[in-house]
């Protein structure tokens, strides 16, 4: 058996008249983890989708040969008989029903006369769910009660229970923290020694270096270069060359201290408590005190769990929680925030770290995506929305942070998730905030466009606005943040300057707090 289990050569595929794909030729050895990096909308998806018949046989033009075998997939369910399976980056879970229903889905085991065997559905899942890790797992527990990394792992349960040989994750460690991610890297090394080869689209770097045996970057809806572990070593700055076609030599952009004065208190939260929103009994949020001045960059660094979401989405029209309290001051005065327009009205924003779900509205396109939160104030005049003044700035946005699309009336779910998050932060620079939070701005996006929402955030800085980073990457606080708040079990932790900003300093102060709440 040839020692190429995949190969898809001069692969193009078409949208509206503008090439995702432009000849793509690619090929994966049996048996190997092969990594796919690009910045966003170069591709990488869109090829995944062809390879799994999403993008049915006849949308595009190329071969896909599978195992020596030219393939034509019409539907996704003709690529998993061959043994190709995807997951997607959006998990394709069912939240109400079990883990066992779950990891069955579509491929429901039943008796002779097709009735469901539930017997054979728990047992058979239990087997399955040892190889991922969770053979701990009550498999009737529902799946929303889990957390997303528990849910990643179904996923993977979920596609070794169809007899996969080629398994596609696509972003698999996007929404994961550091610990879950690495025991889904460690599942795949496990797979890798059962024989089953992998593909997998990241934009975290590290975790692709450590894991993988090849990476083949596309560029612009080309394969650029393949580069094998066996012949040259793999690292950041050479794969990141590859994707942006240049040096990259420096991953935050300078702000100039000259042009972004650090002026008075924007934003000060006093004594500020929230309980959880399922139990009135146990608070989330414990007397957090902070403030943020004007022109300045505050972190909110913590682990995953910590609270640094929900105290933001709090303030943010007590979108979290009950039995709130505590003073928000902006400008100096006090002020009442009871829902999200009321936090609009006071020119707080917050852009969520769930860009497609609370960030966008994605049957829409990109204009009344950008001018929604800004339209009663600056695109109508007595109910009236003035049409061509909507055109002109988000003409004028999409330039000014380099969104990539054909038009402004492009729809927004076809974007690149990069740019999508662009759009939601324009969304948001488009309504004037004094205040605006950014909740993991650059989740799930490469090094190009996390650069350009940097400098973003720097042009909100030069221009005297308070801003607030919450983000699960250190070196992102580090690199972008004039002080750091550590927030920890619901708590501030600590607050770290700009001099004394560090991974060491941060986890530090965790595990401080953490001691000082066992003694309590």
């Amino acid at each position: 058996m040839s020692d190429i289990i995949l190969e898809m050569r001069h692969i193009t595929k078409e949208f509206s008249g503008v090439k995702a794909l432009d000849d793509v030729t690619f090929k994966v050895k049996r048996g190997e983890i092969h990594a796919l990096c690009g910045e966003n909308g170069a591709g990488k998806s869109t090829l995944m989708n062809v390879l799994s018949g999403v993008w049915s046989y006849g949308n595009y033009s190329g071969d896909i040969v599978y195992n020596g075998e030219t393939c034509k997939f019409h539907h996704i369910k003709d690529s998993e008989e061959k043994g190709i399976v995807i997951i997607h980056q959006e998990l394709a879970l069912s939240p109400y029903l079990s883990i066992a229903e779950n990891v069955f889905m579509g491929n429901e085991r039943t008796s002779a006369k097709g009735v469901i065997s539930w017997n054979k559905t728990r047992s058979e899942a239990m087997e399955v769910l040892k190889k991922v890790g969770l053979n701990n797992e009550d498999v009737n527990t529902p799946v929303y009660k889990l957390g997303v990394g528990k849910q990643q792992l179904i996923e993977i349960a979920k596609a070794l229970a169809k007899k996969v040989d080629l398994l596609i994750l696509d972003e698999p460690t996007a929404a994961l923290n550091d610990e879950e991610s690495a025991k889904l890297l460690e599942i795949m090394l496990e797979l890798k020694k059962e024989g089953i080869t992998s593909i997998i689209i990241s934009h975290k770097l590290n975790e692709v270096s450590y894991v993988s045996d090849s990476i083949t970057i596309i560029r612009d809806g080309k394969t650029i270069e393949t580069i094998e572990k066996e012949k040259e070593n793999f690292t950041e700055d050479r794969i990141i060359k590859g994707m942006v076609g240049r040096e990259l030599t420096n991953r935050y952009p300078e702000r100039d201290p000259n042009e972004c004065k650090i002026g008075e208190k924007v934003l000060e939260v006093e004594n500020w408590s929230v309980y959880r929103p399922e139990d009135a009994s146990r608070k989330m949020i414990k007397n957090v005190n902070f403030y943020v001045r004007a022109g300045e960059v505050v972190g909110f660094a913590g682990l995953m769990g910590a609270g640094r979401t929900e105290l933001a989405m709090s303030i943010f029209g007590k979108e979290y929680g009950q039995k709130i309290t505590g003073t928000i001051k902006v400008h100096g005065k006090e002020v009442k925030i009871k829902n999200v327009r009321d936090a609009i009205n006071n020119k707080i924003a917050y852009t969520s770290e769930d860009r497609k779900t609370y960030g966008l509205v994605l049957i829409d396109d990109i204009k009344h995506n950008m001018t929604m939160a800004a339209l009663n104030y600056y695109f109508s005049k007595s109910g009236i929305v003035d049409q061509n003044k909507e055109i002109i700035e988000a003409e004028k946005y999409k330039k000014l942070i380099n969104v990539k699309a054909t038009s402004i009336n492009q729809k927004v779910s076809s974007l690149s998730g990069g740019n999508q998050q662009k759009v939601v932060l324009a969304k948001w620079m488009l309504a004037q905030p004094d205040v605006l939070i950014l909740d993991e701005p650059t989740r799930g996006i490469d090094v190009g466009a996390k650069y350009e929402i940097y400098s973003a955030i720097n042009e909100l800085a030069k221009e005297g606005k308070a801003v607030i980073v919450i983000s699960s990457e250190l070196p992102e606080i580090i690199g972008t943040c004039d002080r750091a708040y550590v927030i920890n079990e619901g708590r501030i932790a600590g607050e770290v300057s700009r001099e004394e900003l560090s991974q060491e300093r941060i986890m530090g102060l965790v595990m401080e707090d953490n001691r000082k709440g066992d003694e309590a």
